[in-house]
């Protein structure tokens, strides 16, 4: 998909967005995305998708990292439990308690009780969730093997892009028919009717973001709220300009010639 057709596309959803984040807040609503896929399927930029417009003290992103000692010996979900939003909230999980489903059983991180113990639990703690109020949406972002190897060989020839890349990344590309069994599983355990899955083809990303975030709206009660009105007198005289008694501003970055010929 062109840049220019995504964005057109994209423009009045972020309106809406908007407005949602605003709704919640009024609402006092709580609401929870978890954001799943293969590597490389494309989960940052959905989640930039929903959120790049939102207030960050209505919206937050949880990434979290491979347990610490202490979390190793607590119960699985606990430390998923305090991430979870306040009332006013949303909170979009980059992965989430479904790791010990994929990853952690994939790569071996986890044994086969333990696997079997989550995916008998899941649909009780996500129960607790649901009937507490919580509004629970889950993705999966589905993306074909050609594209993943693509995905990958760009994160490892792309300076900006290489600190994404990481030795599970390439591990997990002798592996993927192991986590489409993995994904068949979790998914028959835990799409259950307070908490089901939606499936998104993330094969064209942009496509795929336009995909979910119209899922994402349309499943939301109606959330159009006016934003409260403000007063926005002109100014009583012309408006001033900044001036500096203890420090001056950096002198302004001199742009090279190279740069204004590949602008």
């Amino acid at each position: 998909m062109k840049r220019k057709v995504y964005d057109a596309a994209m423009a009045p959803m972020r309106e809406e967005l908007v407005a949602m984040a605003r709704w919640v807040q009024a609402k006092g609503a709580r609401v929870v995305v978890v954001f799943e896929g293969r590597d490389t399927a494309g989960k940052g930029g959905a989640i930039r998708a929903v959120s790049e417009t939102l207030n960050p003290r209505a919206c937050r992103t949880v990434a979290l990292s491979k347990p610490s000692e202490r979390e190793s010996g607590q119960w699985y979900f606990q430390r998923y439990v305090e991430h979870l939003p306040t009332a006013g909230e949303i909170v979009l999980f980059d992965r989430s308690w479904y790791n010990r489903a994929g990853v952690e059983r994939v790569m071996g991180f986890a044994d086969e009780a333990e696997v079997a113990a989550f995916l008998d639990q899941v649909p009780a703690f996500e129960k607790m969730l649901v009937d507490d109020g919580i509004m629970l949406f889950k993705y999966w972002l589905a993306t074909d093997q050609d594209k993943q190897e693509e995905r990958l060989r760009e994160r490892l020839d792309d300076p900006l892009k290489r600190w994404k890349l990481s030795p599970i990344d390439l591990a997990a590309r002798d592996l993927y028919d192991a986590y489409t069994a993995a994904r068949e599983a979790m998914l028959e355990a835990s799409h259950t009717p307070h908490a089901p899955w939606t499936l998104v083809d993330f094969n064209d990303q942009k496509l795929g973001r336009l995909t979910l975030v119209r899922d994402l709206l349309d499943r939301l009660p109606d959330t159009r709220i006016d934003p409260a009105p403000l007063d926005f007198p002109p100014l009583d005289s012309p408006p001033a300009r900044e001036t500096y008694r203890i420090l001056a501003p950096l002198a302004p970055y001199r742009v090279k010639s190279s740069e204004r010929d590949r602008a």
